[in-house]
């Protein structure tokens, strides 16, 4: 990818407010909702209103969008309050007409990032564009994937770009509907620090409640805005109803949110950070050492099962250890979550060491 400081330049154009928030329905019901989630949204700090325009549904018989009738709707909002427009596209006749119908901002979604086929027809129907296009990053944790979806843009000559995370898939029990992964952007960040990241702590969370705790945990990582499913009546709501917010309960999160400085020149904190940075790196070496460790006693084992002809995985004693963890990460102020992740990838290296003994 090419050099990318000019990506926050169109930030700018829409005011340097922090944060950048987009914000309405998941999606456009009928031309009363749209027009009067934007009225409420004049009263908020959103500076677009979004609206899903097709909708593509994990399955069918949902409510999967009202079509190209909603742009519209969408038009006539954007000219009677001002707001900036944005909805996602999935396909080059989607493009067609929201630009014939002045949509501001286009966003590519979860499903369509994770077909590099269906990215580039997208990126190619846009070349040269200077509307705003978002990344939603792919359903599965992908960074090359994300990535690649944003270059074939570039590629285009497309400029005012922007990622969005909305989290990740995963199996197993999580309180998020998408887990956020929170390192994948980071490495993002790492990567191309001028690139706008949106954090969409609705498709996130899957419920309103976390949507506060989720958008302060971006700003802290330096997210450049929000994109957030608001609706006038969210319990009404055709389709995921249980993540959309109020505008009011917009106003009342945006308003709450603290935004931190990104460095301090006080001499006593750069003094009291070093002294604890240290801890962290001694621990952090321990931990590395305990691993190895661990990894040269379960090639011993795998070692014994290979003299005894016994099989690899051994059900009992992997959910006891599980079981064991749990109750000691719980009682000391470890989610039951990072537990399961931590002691999943642990004994996915164990059983590959204890394989390759077992193979020779």
């Amino acid at each position: 990818m090419k050099n990318t400081t000019a990506l926050k330049n169109w930030l700018t154009k829409f005011g340097n407010e922090t944060p950048f928030l987009i914000a309405g329905p998941c999606s456009a019901e009928t031309e009363e909702q749209v027009l009067k989630t934007a009225h409420q949204l004049k009263n908020t700090k959103a500076k677009v209103l979004r609206a899903g325009i097709w909708k593509p549904r994990t399955r069918p018989g949902n409510f999967e969008g009202v079509g190209a009738l909603g742009l519209s709707w969408l038009q006539k909002a954007k000219q009677e309050t001002g707001l900036l427009t944005a909805t996602e596209v999935a396909n080059p006749v989607h493009v067609d007409l929201a630009l014939k119908h002045d949509v501001d901002i286009l966003w590519i979604g979860a499903r369509t990032t994770v077909s590099p086929f269906v990215v580039q027809e997208i990126a190619e129907s846009l070349k040269g564009t200077d509307k705003t296009i978002l990344i939603k990053n792919p359903v599965n944790p992908d960074l090359a994937l994300w990535l690649g979806a944003v270059e074939r843009f570039y590629k285009q000559d497309i400029e005012n770009l922007g990622v969005i995370h909305r989290g990740f898939s995963s199996y197993g029990a999580s309180k998020y509907r998408n887990i956020p992964e929170w390192q994948i952007p980071i490495d993002l960040q790492q990567q191309f620090p001028d690139l706008p990241l949106i954090l969409d702590p609705s498709h996130i969370s899957g419920d309103r409640k976390l949507i506060f705790e989720l958008c302060q945990t971006a700003l802290d990582l330096n997210y450049d805005g929000f994109m957030i499913e608001t609706h006038p009546e969210p319990k009404k709501a055709w389709s995921d109803a249980a993540q959309q917010i109020t505008p009011a309960r917009l106003q009342e999160i945006t308003e709450a949110l603290t935004v931190r400085k990104k460095v301090s020149e006080s001499k006593d904190f750069l003094e009291d950070l070093a002294t604890l940075r240290l801890k962290i790196d001694r621990l952090d070496t321990t931990l590395i050492q305990a691993l190895i460790k661990r990894m040269q006693v379960a090639d011993e084992i795998g070692v014994l099962k290979r003299k005894q002809n016994v099989s690899l995985l051994q059900a009992e004693r992997w959910a006891e250890i599980l079981d064991k963890m749990i109750k000691a990460g719980n009682g000391n102020g470890l989610s039951e979550e990072f537990i399961l992740r931590i002691f999943k990838a642990i004994h996915q290296e164990s059983l590959e060491h204890q394989h390759k003994k077992i193979q020779e």
